[in-house]
């Protein structure tokens, strides 16, 4: 099918574009919480790339591994004000809650959806882990009072507050979903304006996402409860990653069994951690494409109303 404003044309040439490998520069950069966030009780060394000359290369490239991070912030990238479609993605890179992988699983994804006429806005969110016992909960926490953050602000920016999704990669997978399955209720106390605003996201894509399943187990055991009302999930998995692919396709089924939405792609190989970087011979590398596919038609990348500015 065919939507107003976005040629069949135009999405072949923006799916087959591969991952960009020249950083882009953010148009805005906020910190997310007007003060110390909640539950912080120590400092920790400065934050600093801790990527080693030895550590494994994706596509034949190194990756940032951003870590020690206690001052959360939102970096906005803006697509060209002629591709805007006035949707935004809340991105999370993974890193196992103890890094980021902040260009791979992040800026990078930002410029891919700025392609796609979609604002990208990249999370920098708390890491390593604070809480043994809920390693996600100060990644979600940012994650939810980033959403309200891009909602309140949504005229401003020319986007469309219905059409604001969070996407995330492994750890960043169990951060974009428990946000997105949270609905509006936060796992902090309101804070200010931000907070006064729906935290809810329009629709959430997990890439080789974990934290759904125990590892070595096959049960289903998130750490919050489906409602309803939760928004339409994508997931991309491989049979062969290490983090179990039942993540994802016990996500789903729960998801079905609770009248939720999912879109599930499971290759037989291609590990973790590919990001958006092309890898011969592994169409789980693909998954970019299939995701555009998705955003069209759901109707996420329909012409905005009014210009950004």
């Amino acid at each position: 099918m065919r939507r107003p404003g976005f040629s069949t044309a135009t999405l072949f040439a923006l799916i087959a574009l591969p991952a960009v490998a020249i950083a882009a520069t953010p148009t805005l950069t906020l910190d997310v919480w007007p003060g110390t966030p909640p539950g912080e009780t120590k400092l920790l060394p400065p934050e600093a790339d801790q990527t080693k000359e030895t550590d494994r290369l994706i596509a034949g490239r190194r990756i940032i591994k951003l870590g020690n991070v206690s001052r959360p912030q939102l970096a906005v990238f803006r697509p060209a004000p002629e591709k805007d479609t006035g949707a935004a993605v809340i991105i999370c890179p993974g890193g196992g809650f103890n890094i980021l992988a902040y260009d791979l699983e992040g800026t990078e994804v930002a410029e891919w959806l700025n392609g796609l006429g979609v604002t990208g806005i990249v999370l920098k969110y708390r890491v390593p882990a604070r809480d043994p016992a809920q390693r996600w909960l100060a990644a979600v926490q940012d994650a939810q009072r980033a959403m309200g953050m891009v909602r309140r602000r949504a005229a401003a920016w020319g986007l469309d507050e219905r059409r604001i999704g969070i996407l995330g990669f492994s750890a960043g997978g169990v951060t974009a979903g428990y946000a997105a399955l949270s609905g509006e209720k936060r796992h902090y106390t309101p804070q200010d304006e931000d907070d006064r605003v729906s935290c809810r996201a329009d629709f959430a894509l997990l890439i080789y996402t974990a934290g759904f399943v125990e590892r070595g187990q096959s049960a289903f055991r998130p750490a919050v409860e489906i409602g309803a009302g939760t928004p339409p999930f994508f997931l991309v998995h491989a049979f062969d990653d290490g983090v179990p692919v039942q993540n994802s396709l016990l996500l789903a089924a729960e998801l079905r069994r609770n009248g939720g939405s999912a879109e599930v792609h499971v290759y037989d190989t291609g590990g973790h951690g590919y990001g958006l970087r092309p890898v011969p011979d592994l169409p789980v590398t693909t998954w970019p494409a299939r995701a555009a596919e998705w955003f069209v038609r759901r109707g996420l990348l329909r012409p905005a109303k009014a210009a950004a500015p």
